[in-house]
């Protein structure tokens, strides 16, 4: 079996860290840049970092924060918000990320994963899907949840990664925030669509979540979590032990 990966998440607000539940009633938690700090020395495996409401401002980006994280990130960061362009992807990249998560960007323009792929590489292209049900039906959502696109998300996340995704983070509007464990049922309906890393969001509230994940659902490659991370709810170092227990593979 694969290594599974634990992944923090920073939503980034006007410069810092926030948390709400529902993708609703954000609160401010911390500097981005001590945060990347602590989980990068302490077990994370990689970060993503999302500008949250660059796409429904429609700006770009706030670079110098972005720049001084990746500075102090020694583990692969992810960044994302507000990608419209492979001009987006190159300064995010330029600014210290590994890879460029796309959500909205791609709504709007279906060419731009494939853009990018081809430009640099299918393992730089992250897709990420803010998925909720509507009417008994996986739905996309745009702008950060704000947003019913009317498009099922299967089929949306089949398209993408045929066009050259390279991972796929599912976010559960619906068990975002929450804590009472992750979205099996759509995260097995992704699994059975592609063959890409699937990341597993929204709805971790303590160890046996991940624990329930990974034997669940054995294709997913990794568990992202922001407020139990935060809030030291969890400590990573603790969830690898209590997964090495039950012989889930992690790097210790």
């Amino acid at each position: 079996m694969i290594t599974k990966r634990i992944i923090p998440c920073l939503d980034v607000k006007n410069g810092r860290v926030v948390k709400g539940t529902n993708f609703e009633g954000l609160k401010d938690v911390s500097s981005p840049i001590e945060l990347a700090k602590y989980y990068s020395a302490n077990g994370a495996d990689e970060l993503v970092f999302y500008d949250i409401t660059a796409s429904a401002e429609g700006r770009e980006i706030f670079t110098d924060i972005l720049v001084e994280t990746a500075a102090n990130v020694f583990i692969p960061l992810t960044v994302g918000g507000g990608i419209d362009s492979v001009d987006d992807f190159d300064r995010v990249l330029k600014c210290g990320a590994d890879k460029v998560s796309v959500n909205s960007g791609a709504i709007r323009n279906p060419d731009l994963i494939e853009e990018a792929a081809k430009l640099y590489g299918d393992q730089c292209v992250v897709l990420s899907v803010d998925v909720k049900r509507v009417d008994g039906q996986f739905r996309v959502f745009a702008k950060g949840g704000r947003e019913d696109t009317g498009m099922e998300a299967i089929e949306w996340i089949k398209r993408c990664v045929g066009n050259g995704a390279g991972e796929v983070v599912v976010n559960s509007i619906d068990t975002d925030g929450v804590k009472k464990g992750f979205d099996l049922e759509m995260l097995q309906a992704v699994c059975d669509a592609v063959s890409v890393p699937v990341i597993a969001s929204g709805g971790a509230g303590c160890i046996e979540d991940f624990i329930t994940l990974f034997k669940a659902l054995p294709k997913v490659d990794a568990g992202l979590a922001a407020s139990i991370f935060h809030f030291g709810e969890v400590a990573i170092t603790d969830l690898k032990k209590e997964m090495e227990k039950n012989n889930i593979p992690s790097r210790i």
